[in-house]
């Protein structure tokens, strides 16, 4: 900026006269202040600029100009009164001085005739009513008549008002004073101007009364004719002629609908929907009453006697004892607009209130009856003899009190034996087995049910970790009744939906006890691989757990923390375990059958599942020719398992009945005869030709599917072609085997891979490329658009420079300045001190003179 400043110095210099340059005071600068910039070489057609710089003269400038605008802002840097100038054009070169004064004259005018409101747009108008202006009108000045009509509302006179409310002794004098300007007579009496004033409002009233009868009689008049023109215009016909040219329509089915729901009663608002909490808190009660209630029943003490005291008997009453056992009366309601008679329901949902009621009520009554002193024996005694003419006369009779005891015994006996209504929860495996064995499959539920609603999460802090807890006991249970010599699949059934709803209301501790079940097989699995180099079908208890998380976790999940291992499990357990016996046939297809349980929704392709059908085929093969499919492990082509299905009893085949697979066979059981083994294989080979059609049905999608079902269906070729199987077999076999055919000709079949194909690539051509040469150097062979991006940064690169060093130079231009004002304020206060020691020696010099004067005296 200083060398561009210098050079235009310079060429103006060069252009000035000579004599303007001998009157400077220094016309050759100083050789020393000159500095040249040389060039490495030199270039033909290059102008060079900055080739010689004044540094000394750029920086006087420079400084002059900070001086100027820098230190300027410095020293008003703590002052925040401004003087602004804002008259018209002051500042404006372009007006001569006598347009500014018209200019400035006009906005003077305009400002005067400015309006003082912006929201009032009459400001220089002023309204009228009448000849009156509406400013006075809304002062209320005007005097109401008390005499006037409703209808006309007027103001009494300043006459009137002077006369009768005081002060009208002026306004009097002014009004004779008028009159005689006007009518030169001679002033009236108060009295007289009074009756005028009178006379002349009845005056008016007369003629206000006259003006309104004229109004009505012409607003009477004027009915009369329009009702007469009104004929005229709309001729109406009679009733009799509307009635037989036009037909009331019938109302349709849509306005009889709304005229009903018009006159239907209005539902009675229902009560609020109870929270899981209060559902759970009210069970809880109930449950502990009837307890109680048992217990009690169970000791044999007397329990609601206030209750079971005889109500007020009223003078009428016959005393007769009867008693309705139950209440008859019937329900009436309405379903789809008819009448429908219900029976109520005296018997209440639950069991265990069934019970209580079917053993508290004689017993209770046995008690109060025996235990009460008043008794009521008249009642006591016709019940009794009611009772013994009911029984039958070979039944030898009891007496009163041995009947009773005999009958508190039994309710003692049986409350004893009923199952109890609340229970803790287990705190062990042993704790819940000791409360479920023994009994039946409903009161094992009843139980399970029973701990769940005593020990429910909201209703204490610690009973979330106590049901899941359970939960783990329950899963143990289930794999100990899997285990058992004669399984109960029932039982395991029914808790697996108290196992639901467990995981439901803890889905954490339910996955992590599956988890940990299933972790544990695998553990057993890869052990007894370590060990013998094989591993042996699991037992009921693990499939069973394998079909509870499929129940309990979504399996359509592309990953799951349960299902997928439970996936892996299945496919270890259809690669790893051999088929040696008819039990892990059906243990192999159930596998199958949760394979396809899982992957119903994904559609996941499982080639674990179809290896296994595949194998499951060969096996049960009698002619096997070995084309068009290959085992895999755990199946071999020939050994000692490769016929295990075979079935050679022509007998056997035909008294073969299509059942299902009982899980019985998984759990160890043996055939009784050869012919039920038998039977049991072709059921296998029923299921599993169902299963292959499953499995068609479930990847037709797949692009493979010819691939896929190609070994399948040359081994149900080979089955067709062996007659030895039942009718309903083979029927089985052609049908699957005709769906597989129709599916593999619907369905594309993949092409083999091949090289695509292209276009042969031509030779290059040495074709020489043209580039646009814009500069020479560094940015040399780029295209325009980088080198305006060159250009722009370097651009960008050097105005930072210059920013950074203006700024530099402009903090040690502050820096000076700051350093030189304190230098003055430091030599100034020198001088100033200075100044007072000299003041101060003058001074006790000349008390010093003086003080000798006077010891020279």
């Amino acid at each position: 900026m200083g060398k561009a400043r210098l050079a235009a110095f310079r060429r103006k210099g060069s252009g000035a006269p000579a004599g303007a340059q001998s009157g400077r005071a220094r016309p050759n600068p100083n050789p020393f202040e000159v500095k040249v910039n040389r060039q490495k070489f030199p270039v033909l057609g290059r102008k060079a600029r900055h080739a010689v710089g004044q540094p000394g003269v750029s920086r006087a400038r420079a400084v002059q100009k900070r001086t100027q605008t820098l230190l300027k802002e410095y020293k008003e840097r703590d002052k925040s009164n401004i003087f602004t100038d804002k008259r018209f054009g002051e500042y404006s070169s372009s007006m001569s001085p006598e347009e500014k004064m018209m200019k400035r004259f006009a906005l003077e005018q305009q400002r005067q005739h400015e309006k003082k409101s912006i929201y009032n747009l009459n400001e220089d108008e002023e309204l009228t009513h009448y000849g009156q202006s509406l400013a006075d009108i809304e002062k209320h000045n005007d005097i109401v008549d008390s005499d006037s009509d409703a209808e006309e509302r007027g103001t009494l006179s300043a006459e009137l008002t002077a006369a009768h409310f005081g002060g009208g002794g002026g306004l009097l004098h002014k009004k004779t004073l008028q009159q005689q300007g006007e009518d030169e007579e001679k002033p009236r009496s108060r009295k007289e101007l009074i009756e005028e004033l009178i006379a002349k409002s009845k005056q008016e009233k007369r003629e206000r009364q006259a003006q309104r009868e004229g109004a009505l009689e012409l607003t009477e008049k004027l009915d009369q004719d329009w009702k007469e023109i009104q004929t005229l215009l709309a001729h109406k016909t009679p009733k009799s002629e509307n009635r037989d040219q036009k037909e009331k329509p019938k109302p349709d089915a849509y306005d009889m609908m709304v005229r009903e729901l018009g006159f239907e009663m209005k539902a009675p608002p229902s009560n609020r929907m109870k929270t899981e909490e209060e559902l759970a808190k009210e069970e809880q009660e109930r449950l502990q009453k009837l307890e109680a209630a048992r217990l009690r029943r169970m000791r044999g003490e007397d329990m609601g006697s206030d209750s079971r005291k005889p109500k007020h008997l009223s003078a009428d009453d016959l005393n007769d004892n009867f008693v309705l056992d139950k209440d008859d009366r019937r329900l009436l309601s309405y379903t789809d607009g008819k009448m429908s008679v219900e029976e109520e329901q005296s018997r209440e949902a639950s069991d265990g209130e069934s019970e209580e009621d079917h053993h508290e009520d004689p017993s209770d009554e046995n008690v109060e009856e025996s235990s009460d002193p008043d008794g009521h024996s008249d009642l006591d005694s016709d019940t009794e003899t009611e009772e013994d003419c009911g029984r039958p006369d070979t039944e030898p009779r009891l007496a009163p009190q041995k009947r009773l005891a005999n009958n508190g015994h039994k309710a003692r006996e049986a409350a004893r034996n009923e199952l109890p209504y609340t229970f803790a929860a287990p705190e062990s495996y042993e704790e819940l087995k000791s409360l479920l064995s023994g009994k039946t499959m409903e009161e094992q539920l009843l139980v399970v049910e029973r701990i769940k609603t005593c020990n429910h999460p909201s209703l204490a802090a610690g009973n979330k970790a106590k049901l899941e807890k359970l939960f783990g006991f329950l899963l143990e249970y289930v794999g100990d009744l899997a285990t058992s010599d004669t399984p109960d699949l029932g039982v395991i059934d029914k808790l697996v939906v108290q196992l639901y709803n467990l995981c439901q209301m803890f889905p954490d501790s339910a996955s992590n006890s599956i988890k940990f079940v299933l972790r544990d097989a695998m553990h057993e699995m890869e052990g007894s691989v370590e060990a013998r180099g094989r591993v042996a079908f699991p037992g009921l208890d693990v499939l069973i757990y394998l079909k509870i998380a499929g129940m309990l976790f979504p399996t359509s999940d592309f990953w799951h923390p349960v299902t997928t291992p439970a996936l892996v499990c299945m496919s270890q357990l259809l690669t790893k375990c051999p088929i040696l016996s008819l039990h892990d046939v059906v243990k192999g297809l159930f596998v199958c059958c949760m394979f396809l349980d899982y992957v119903s929704l994904s559609r996941r392709f499982i080639p674990e599942l179809v290896n296994f059908l595949l194998g499951i085929l060969y096996i049960a093969t009698p002619n096997k020719h070995g084309q068009g499919y290959t085992l895999v492990h755990p199946f071999r082509a020939s050994g000692k398992n490769s016929e295990l299905l075979l079935v050679s009893d022509e007998e056997d085949t035909a008294t073969w009945q299509r059942t299902g697979l009982s899980l019985r066979w998984a759990s160890g059981l043996k055939a009784q005869t050869k012919t039920e083994a038998n039977h049991t294989r072709l059921s296998c080979l029923a299921v599993c030709v169902a299963l292959v059609k499953h499995c068609a049905l479930l990847y037709s999608s797949l692009p493979a599917f010819h691939d896929i079902m190609r070994p399948l269906r040359a081994l149900l070729t080979e089955h067709l072609a062996n007659r030895t199987h039942p009718p309903e077999l083979q029927e089985l076999c052609q049908s699957t085997l005709s769906m597989l055919t129709d599916m593999g000709k619907q369905s594309q079949r993949c092409r083999p891979l091949v090289c695509e194909k292209s276009k042969p690539v031509p030779l290059r051509l040495f074709t020489p490329r043209l580039v646009k040469v814009l500069e020479f150097g560094r940015k040399q062979g780029s295209s325009k658009e980088e080198q305006e991006r060159k250009r722009l940064i370097h651009k960008h690169k050097r105005e930072f420079k210059g920013a950074v060093r203006e700024i530099r130079r402009d903090n040690q231009f502050l820096a000076r300045m700051q350093l030189s004002e304190t230098l003055e304020r430091d030599a100034e206060r020198k001088r100033k001190v200075k100044q007072l020691f000299n003041s101060l020696a003058t001074q006790e010099g000349e008390w010093k003179a003086l003080k000798r004067k006077k010891f020279k005296k």
